[in-house]
């Protein structure tokens, strides 16, 4: 790969986003629509116009080898770092695919100027591993993770508790395993002069890829009965649905595959009821614990949570509110009334723009900037790889996904495309049009009007609509 351009000016070139799905999509969405300084001076201060104005996007989310989070339980640590460092190529070349059937990758994608992870996930495993590769190729790229700042946004949020509150991380299992929030949080209290608080993790198996249609996780309708299914389960090893909490559950009988009466044939195929499930069982671990500080911020530690914050915040309240059948309220002196529910993303988007600053790389310039539209890519597997396992939905068996090995720098396993309406699924384009409309018009623009599409056949291209 070439860095040729890198030995020009490179204030004009994107900005890089990163996630390993679509919920780094929230993080775009909070850059987009910060207004947190003055455009001219740079000074802290909104001026009523977006910060990033003049700026364009290109991101990248790694679907096809999604969920990040669940390559550490699998031991495979390293190939997730591999992965990582395969999606940063992606962002710093110009080699893309018009699609997974196309014959040949074209090369006229812009690369980046800055590099935003998004995943809470590929920043606790990958972000040494990525400064290090820049530093070794002599490429003036920033980058930002998400795990500093999310710490640092917990630690002012309990402060108003005068610290004497916990911190509960709502997150993939992955980003629990790496400890990087409970170290972030020490090490930021600390530097402070304070105590570190008490931290409560919970691994959210499932909620992300169930929030994306993995059929792995949640079985729309239609998908064929021989999915095997890898969520929370009564004999689940990972993330066991116990019984005897049914009644903190407080499943929704839609979302619940499975006879009532029989609980070793549960499935969860909600999104809420992935919810109820998680929220309920960091609840009543940390009740097991015998601890006594109240929660008073929760991290939504995965950029797939703020979509459905609102349901978690209302998940959490159910708790709280919890009574036994004896009137017992086992979960009110563990949460404060009103939590706050940290998303990073706005915190990132602050971090970026005065980031760029210092660097020299704010682009200012409305009449280059016009010129461009943002730019959006996904990845989907190389149907043309030798050995390839695909399931019948198009995505790798799970047996293939996780037995991969690091090292095999020849083998494209993915093919980066344009996102269209062949590769994300009509719930995903409904979740991006009506959480994320600011997001979603880029996207629709990019599909409609971006050179790197124009060869796309229509009856694949996003509409307004």
């Amino acid at each position: 790969m070439s860095f040729d351009r890198y030995a020009t000016g490179t204030q004009e070139l994107p900005i890089g986003v990163l996630d390993s799905g679509i919920g780094g999509l929230t993080v775009l969405a909070a850059i987009l629509q910060l207004d947190a300084f003055d455009n001219a001076t740079h000074r802290p201060g909104p001026d009523g116009r977006p910060d990033f104005e003049d700026e364009r996007f290109l991101y990248l989310g790694d679907q096809a080898n999604m969920p990040y989070g669940d390559y550490p339980s699998e031991g495979k640590t390293d190939f997730l770092q591999e992965l990582i460092l395969r999606d940063i190529v992606f962002l710093l070349g110009q080699r893309y695919w018009l699609s997974a059937a196309a014959p040949a990758p074209r090369h006229d994608k812009p690369p980046v100027k800055a590099i935003v992870i998004a995943c809470n996930t590929a920043t606790a495993y990958g972000l040494e591993a990525v400064t290090a590769a820049l530093r070794k190729w002599r490429l003036p790229v920033p980058v930002i993770g998400v795990i500093d700042v999310g710490a640092g946004g917990a630690l002012r949020a309990i402060a108003a508790h005068d610290g004497r509150s916990a911190v509960a991380v709502l997150a993939t299992v992955g980003t629990c395993q790496s400890e990087g929030y409970p170290r972030a949080l020490a090490r930021q209290a600390q530097d402070a002069g304070r105590r570190p608080p008490t931290v409560i993790q919970q691994g959210c198996l499932g909620l992300a890829s169930a929030i994306e249609g993995d059929p792995s996780y949640m079985r729309p309708a239609g998908t064929a009965q021989t999915v095997e299914y890898h969520g929370p389960a009564v004999d689940s090893q990972a993330a066991p649905i116990d019984p005897g909490l049914l009644r903190q559950y407080d499943f929704e009988p839609a979302g619940l595959l499975g006879r009532l009466d029989q609980p070793a044939t549960w499935q969860l195929n909600s999104v809420g009821n992935y919810i109820r499930y998680h929220t309920a069982s960091l609840m009543e671990a940390y009740r097991r614990r015998g601890s006594s500080e109240p929660i008073g911020a929760v991290i939504l530690a995965c950029t797939h949570f703020p979509f459905y914050q609102d349901e978690i915040a209302a998940s959490f309240g159910r708790l709280r509110n919890f009574r036994t059948p004896d009137g017992a309220e086992p979960y009110r002196h563990l949460l404060v009334e009103s939590p706050a529910f940290i998303d990073p993303s706005d915190l990132m988007a602050r971090q970026l723009y005065e980031q760029l600053v210092r660097a020299g790389l704010l682009l200012e310039s409305r009449e280059v900037s016009a010129l461009r539209v943002d730019e959006f890519y996904i990845s989907v597997p190389n149907p043309a790889l030798a050995g390839v396992q695909l399931a019948e939905t198009g995505g790798f068996t799970h047996v293939y996904k996780y037995g991969r090995d690091p090292g095999h720098y020849d083998r494209e396993y993915v093919k980066c495309v344009p996102m269209s309406n062949a590769n994300l699924a009509p719930a995903v384009c409904e979740t991006i049009r009506t959480k994320m409309p600011v997001v979603w018009s880029r996207l629709v623009t990019f599909s409609q009007k971006s050179p790197r599409t124009r060869d796309l056949p229509d009856a694949t291209r996003l509409t307004s609509n």
